[in-house]
């Protein structure tokens, strides 16, 4: 009872970093998972997923109806991630503890960096460009965030809509609407390698997909008032250090290198704040600055009128 409150409090936490970022759920809630209610990797993986198949299917379904998805970059991004995840279900599932432990961690903490190093920059709105994206791209990109999403337990989010958004060739509603609709293949095709490759551990452990969905569940209206109120550079930056913290010494202890691991946690928890707060002080400054030359261009724009207004009087 009190691993599966452990699992259900996984849920939570990790849907309010989702509702507060827009991605984060997989990578944070495996990292719990494994960190705190000691299932393995695969273990923790094949749960997650499982679990995601109803929030990602209601998610999709919620962007459809606000217009939010682009269907053709579902298709195009979407098919080959389910490819790529099912093959990251399928590795995570063969490789014994010893191996899949430092795998999953490796991958997690770049994730981590990942996200540590990108609020660092503060967080910048970007006009959509006319240009779409090439299929091959978006084959390329949807391959290899599905096989790290399915084989790090976690990642999609942070692999394709960052890459989406840094582009800046679409919206930024529609890039997550269609990165989660997308989701739903790629969560689908990965519980499903789980299954073929681990049916007895998948079924043992039922009762943590209930416990961790119940959290989620739980956590999403919360989630959904908080968001207004949270500062998302602030939290999509702890949320990375807490991740490569958690995970980094593990990488480092099979290396050889596990001596003073708690200075290695404590130096990363320090240099994300740090990192964190100067992207908070740094979108502050963007907002700034984007709001004057958007009131300069108003100012030019009422100048420009005013010639052809005197001259009709």
């Amino acid at each position: 009872m009190t691993t599966l409150l452990i699992i259900a409090v996984a849920g939570l936490a990790a849907q309010l970093v989702d509702g507060g970022l827009g991605m984060g759920f997989g990578v944070t809630s495996t990292t719990m998972l494994i960190a705190l209610a000691g299932l393995t990797p695969a273990a923790a993986s094949a749960v997650v997923h499982t679990a995601e198949l109803g929030t990602t299917l209601v998610s999709g379904i919620s962007h459809t109806r606000f217009g939010n998805v682009d269907w053709k970059t579902v298709a195009a991004i979407g098919i080959p991630g389910a490819i790529g995840s099912f093959a990251g279900a399928t590795v995570l599932s063969k490789l014994s503890m010893a191996s899949a432990k430092p795998l999953m961690s490796l991958i997690l903490a770049l994730i981590g960096l990942n996200l540590m190093l990108r609020f660092a920059r503060g967080l910048t709105k970007r006009k959509a460009g006319d240009t779409p994206h090439s299929k091959a791209f978006l084959g390329g990109l949807g391959l290899f965030g599905g096989f790290v999403d399915a084989a790090g337990g976690g990642g999609w989010g942070p692999v394709t809509t960052s890459t989406l958004m840094a582009a800046g060739r679409s919206e930024p509603r529609r890039i997550v609407g269609t990165v989660n609709t997308a989701e739903f293949l790629v969560t689908a095709a990965a519980t499903a390698g789980f299954a073929i490759g681990m049916w007895e551990d998948l079924t043992a452990n039922l009762a943590a997909v209930l416990a961790l969905l119940a959290g989620g569940m739980i956590a999403a209206p919360l989630a959904a008032w908080l968001v207004t109120r949270m500062n998302p550079i602030l939290l999509g930056g702890f949320v990375g250090s807490l991740i490569l913290a958690l995970n980094l010494p593990v990488v480092l202890a099979a290396v050889g290198l596990d001596q003073n691991l708690w200075v290695v946690r404590v130096l990363v928890l320090a240099i994300g704040a740090i990192l964190s707060w100067r992207g908070a002080v740094t979108a502050r400054a963007n907002s700034r600055a984007a709001s004057e030359k958007e009131g300069s261009e108003r100012v030019t724009i009422v100048d420009a009128s005013e010639p052809a207004v005197a001259a009709r009087a």
